[in-house]
């Protein structure tokens, strides 16, 4: 199938993207007869154009921005300059990032994970600088609307990409109330929920993976400095 076939397959403002590119190098993955399911098709074209249409909000692309996007979207080097295009090309379409919001938002509509991936990954790129600006920040929370996260979410989200006093909780979703023995309980199953082999055993891009491994490093990290704060550690050593 052509980059037009693809297009015209896929439909809506993503279809469009990919009929103008050349669409091999987004279908053209090792393990499938005829490329990616639609599914990781969506995913990446759209974390992409998203990525684009942020960028177009902002104003300014990093070089710090540039690398986070590379390290997510992960293409042979003879292909970049596929992948550039359909930046470019997502970053000019009169078509806005509404459009391309709902149609992930309606693949998706079944798979929140996935959802909140996208997201993730766009919270990355947009913190790779060492800040999310406000237009950015603007333009992530409208995105999280569209993809219909509440606000806790969003939060919950944000605080794996944002330094802030209570972040470890946040990040976890827990609030300080919570025995030890219940953020326990927490820890591993977010753990379990967000481990990068879930995303393999699913047959996801590498894009959903590299997302997900960095997810999971920020729990780990929100589960160490809980145990810090708290002192767990310590007192699974003391004497009964």
């Amino acid at each position: 199938m052509g980059g037009g076939g693809l297009g015209f397959a896929f439909g809506g403002p993503l279809g469009a993207l990919v009929g103008a590119v050349a669409g091999h190098v987004l279908v053209d993955r090792e393990g499938a007869l005829f490329g990616p399911a639609p599914k990781q098709l969506i995913f990446t074209t759209g974390l992409v154009a998203l990525a684009a249409k942020m960028a177009r909000a902002d104003g300014v692309v990093t070089r710090d921005e540039i690398a986070a996007f590379q390290r997510i979207v992960t293409v042979p080097p003879e292909e970049q300059a596929h992948i550039e295009r359909l930046f470019d090309l997502a970053k000019q379409t009169s078509a806005g990032f509404e459009a391309y919001a709902q149609q992930i938002a309606e693949a998706f509509r079944d798979e929140p994970a996935l959802i909140e991936d996208v997201l993730d990954g766009l919270f990355l790129i947009a913190a790779a600088d060492g800040a999310i600006h406000e237009h950015e920040h603007a333009y992530l929370r409208d995105v999280a609307t569209i993809f219909r996260i509440d606000e806790t979410g969003f939060a919950r989200i944000e605080a794996r990409h944002l330094r802030r006093r209570d972040d470890p909780y946040i990040v976890l979703g827990a609030d300080r109330e919570m025995s030890d023995g219940e953020l326990k309980q927490l820890h591993r199953r977010l753990v379990i929920e967000n481990h990068p082999d879930r995303e393999i055993a699913r047959g996801l891009p590498e894009e959903a993976i590299c997302i997900a491994t960095r997810r999971l490093a920020a729990i780990n990290a929100a589960w160490d400095a809980i145990e810090k704060e708290r002192g767990i550690g310590r007192k699974q050593a003391e004497p009964a």
